[in-house]
């Protein structure tokens, strides 16, 4: 992660960890009760988004309610980052599927371009094919990415273009895991590896 996609993320999650250390006698509660409170539980993540499929059907947002969500953003053309951690996402979730079928029937992996003047539906769809039929790839306008990216704190900024037309893409590269109301939950560690992708999916599914 570049150092501007992490300050971007430092300041969007300030109020996230001031608000987590003001409420640490309920989080002392709740750990009395053998429960604990997810990483994420109140942070301003996620949103109305309306974005289309491979097929260029429009997916809304509110079309996922009374599932889990996993969301990821990244770009088909990224030459290594994004397709390593989606590899890890859906290995991982893979693993949690075998072991937890039922559960994982009610999540919904979702991968949504940041490079829509590339990522077409057509390709959006062929790339994340190739991790499994149960990923749902979403692209669309610069303006509806826009407004998904904010909604999910999500920073990208396109880079130098090249001679010959090719540029990359500066990201931030987080997988959320989003409850059936469609509030954050966590974060699934890809960079660890799908073993750990499946522990923390097994770890608040349900």
């Amino acid at each position: 992660m570049t150092h501007g996609a992490m300050t971007y993320l430092l300041r969007r999650f300030a109020f996230l960890f001031l608000g987590l250390s003001l409420g640490l006698p309920l989080a002392a509660c709740n750990q009395a009760q053998n429960t604990q409170p997810p990483p994420l539980e109140g942070a301003a993540i996620g949103g109305p988004f309306q974005l289309v499929d491979k097929a260029g059907k429009t997916v809304t947002w509110d079309q996922f309610k009374g599932r889990w969500r996993i969301v990821y953003f990244g770009y088909t053309y990224c030459p290594d980052a994004c397709p390593m951690d989606v590899q890890a996402l859906m290995q991982g979730f893979t693993k949690f599927e075998k072991a937890h079928g039922a559960l994982a029937a009610k999540v919904q992996p979702i991968f949504i371009s940041i490079d829509p003047a590339r990522d077409t539906p057509q390709v959006v769809g062929e790339w994340t094919g190739a991790f499994g039929p149960r990923l749902l790839g979403l692209t669309g306008t610069q303006a509806q990415v826009d407004k998904a990216a904010k909604a999910f704190a999500v920073y990208y900024r396109k880079g130098t273009v090249t001679p010959d037309g090719g540029y990359l893409m500066d990201h931030t590269r987080i997988a959320y895991l989003m409850d059936p109301d469609g509030k954050p939950i966590a974060m699934l560690p890809v960079d660890k590896g799908p073993d750990a992708v499946a522990t923390e999916l097994a770890k608040w599914v349900q």
